[in-house]
């Protein structure tokens, strides 16, 4: 028999809705005439009968009522319920109007059939999941956690009946915390409001509380910052739900509660792009993105995906990165033609080839060395790669006229310390300086990502791993941080402005202590500070700054008409890098590192070279006998 409802499911409820829909049409007949119904009315409602269930059933399919759950039905239902009923019975209405007549037929039929109709199809799908409720209510349950919801709206009522309809969860919710004084105090879904988030480390003792989901999918970093304090003062696990982006058509499962991260905590409001925009900008050009396997490389091909380009070429020297991309790509994006191409921009012939071949309209050029410790370590390497990889780059943009090019470029550009800010501050001038007027090179400029490849984050999350200890360069270190996938939308919302010749900054809100954010990492572990992980201080490394900048003192920020992104001005003008570039490129060929800081120091008056960096400088170039990178400690750096 179950086997058999099984496999009919649909038409059993189709026969159960139109059982109660005859059931309410004819009790309506039997209220109008007290239980006792004439014979011509009688034969009246039997002849009636076909069409009622003709026009009710009509509704009901057209509102999907016969595919709905009874088990689950819920205040949507309901009323989706009452407007089939609505729809059925203006139709009955409509039809005895037209064919018959209202003439011989009760009109305060019409009305009782509505509100018997609607009352039997929806009180026996209440009933019968009262009756399911009651039934796992009953049932035998293990009780192994005891659990405290923050957030007492939508999302948090959701993960309650969750819960509660799971049993092999073993978890018991004790009841709700929020922050909304109108709440406090209130039964939500039969559970009481128990207080506010300052209230956690009581409401926790008093209830023996084990774990409290936070369930706010649109919690600001601040916000969770502060429930995760409280929650720490508690000595309780937390978890979190996915954010709003990871849910799925908003429905939340237990099973999606994971640990906080310490993205989490760092992210701030989510960046509103102007979507149109950047479809009309993006739709159907050919984009080339240099360095496509790296952190923000690879986020900007997603973003830039999305848009409908009509190609897409990754361009990096790393073969498995570019293939791991590539088959991400094609898999994200199944219409989307994707060419990704294995190039160094330090070959120039390479790039030539690239661009000859697939015209790009628009490029960004991420490829740099990054590291600052490396950097000022490979002098050579560094100048190499960020000046004259740039160099290439713009060339081959220009010799094929490719309507914009952005750099992407760094906070460690402003009055640098080190070799890799000097280079990339010196890029920033050699795009700058080839901006053209019909074409749009511009450079955007930002601070750290959250989880790229070296930064902080990871490194730290693999010394937890090991048992400590967390390094630290200096414990008034500060440093700007943004997530990868903001920091890629940003940089294609200030492209879509772009004239020619721009230095955009992104608005990296505030900086972030390093021993804050390795005190919170640690403790997101599941660790103690020093009890469990020690942290140690190592002190600066050469060319690292204890704070990082956004614009030197001789340049002006410019508000924009898009948030978060603003112009930067200097009231030095834009030098003519010809000579210096010559310079360049014949310094690197020899080998002269000492007379590469030297001009970097000529063409960057506020450059301050570390001790390693000057070191290098008054080295006599006959004697030295090469420069070992410095020894790395792997501690927090940007």
């Amino acid at each position: 028999m179950w086997g058999f409802y099984l496999r009919h499911r649909n038409l059993s409820l189709v026969g159960a809705n139109l059982g109660l829909l005859t059931l309410a049409y004819l009790l309506a007949f039997a209220l109008r005439f007290d239980l006792r119904v004439p014979p011509a009315f009688g034969r009246t409602m039997l002849l009636q009968l076909p069409v009622l269930l003709v026009c009710k059933g009509i509704a009901f399919w057209c509102l999907g009522l016969y595919a709905h759950s009874w088990q689950h039905v819920n205040l949507r239902g309901l009323s989706e319920i009452i407007r089939g009923n609505a729809i059925g019975s203006a139709l009955f209405v409509v039809s005895v109007v037209l064919f018959r007549g209202v003439e011989g037929f009760p009109r305060s039929v019409f009305v009782l059939d509505f509100i018997l109709a609607t009352g039997l199809v929806g009180g026996t799908r209440l009933a019968i999941r009262a009756a399911a409720e009651r039934k796992n209510a009953g049932a035998p349950r293990r009780i192994e956690e005891l659990a405290l919801i923050v957030g007492a709206g939508n999302a948090g009522i959701r993960l309650l009946q969750e819960i509660q309809s799971r049993l092999r969860l073993h978890t018991a919710v004790v009841g709700f915390v929020d922050d909304d004084p109108a709440k406090i105090g209130l039964r939500v879904s039969g559970i009481p409001v128990l207080g506010g988030v300052p209230d956690l480390p009581r409401l926790v003792k008093e209830h023996d509380i084990t774990t409290v989901p936070v369930a706010i999918p649109s919690a600001s970093g601040k916000q969770l910052r502060r429930i995760v304090q409280y929650c720490q003062a508690a000595g309780v696990r937390y978890k979190v739900l996915p954010s709003l982006g990871e849910l799925v058509a908003g429905r939340v499962m237990y099973t999606q509660m994971r640990e906080v991260k310490v993205d989490d905590l760092l992210a701030r409001e989510p960046v509103h792009l102007e979507a149109a925009k950047l479809e009309t900008w993006l739709r159907g050009k050919t984009v080339l993105v240099t360095g496509a396997a790296g952190s923000i490389g690879s986020e900007l091909c997603r973003q830039v995906a999305r848009f409908g380009p009509a190609r897409l070429i990754p361009y990096d020297r790393h073969e498995n990165g570019i293939f791991a991309l590539d088959a991400h790509l094609r898999a994200l994006f199944p219409a989307l033609a994707v060419r990704s191409v294995l190039g160094d921009v330090l070959l120039g012939n390479r790039l030539e080839s690239v661009f000859a071949a697939e015209r790009p309209e628009i490029v960004f050029h991420a490829a740099a060395y990054k590291h600052v410790p490396i950097a000022e370590g490979n002098i050579i390497e560094a100048v190499r790669n960020n000046i004259l990889g740039t160099l290439n780059v713009a060339r081959a943009a220009r010799a094929h006229r490719v309507a914009e090019l952005v750099l992407i470029s760094t906070d460690k550009a402003v009055r640098p310390t080190s070799v890799m800010g000097a280079t990339k501050r010196v890029a920033e001038l050699v795009v700058r300086s080839m901006a053209r007027d019909e074409g749009k090179f511009m450079c955007v400029r930002f601070g750290n990502v959250l989880g790229s490849a070296g930064s902080v984050v990871p490194i730290f999350r693999e010394q937890i791993a090991r048992g400590g200890p967390v390094t630290v360069t200096h414990p008034e270190m500060t440093r700007y941080f943004m997530t990868i996938p903001e920091a890629a939308q940003l940089v294609l919302q200030a492209a879509t402005i772009g004239r020619g010749g721009e230095l955009f900054v992104l608005d990296m809100g505030e900086p972030v202590k390093i021993i804050d954010l390795a005190h919170n990492m640690i403790r997101l572990s599941g660790f103690e500070v020093d009890e469990d992980i020690p942290i140690v201080f190592t002190g600066l490394r050469p060319g690292e700054k204890l704070y990082e900048e956004l614009q030197a003192e001789d340049e002006e920020l410019s508000a924009t008409f898009l948030d978060r992104i603003k112009i930067l001005r200097s009231a030095n003008g834009q030098p003519d890098m010809t000579a210096a570039l010559g310079e360049i490129e014949r310094l690197v060929a020899q080998g002269d590192s000492p007379a590469l800081v030297r001009l970097l120091c000529r063409l960057i008056p506020n450059y301050r070279p570390s001790e390693l960096a000057l070191a290098e400088v008054h080295t006599p170039t006959g004697d030295r006998p090469g420069l070992a990178p410095p020894r790395l400690v792997a501690v927090a750096s940007a």
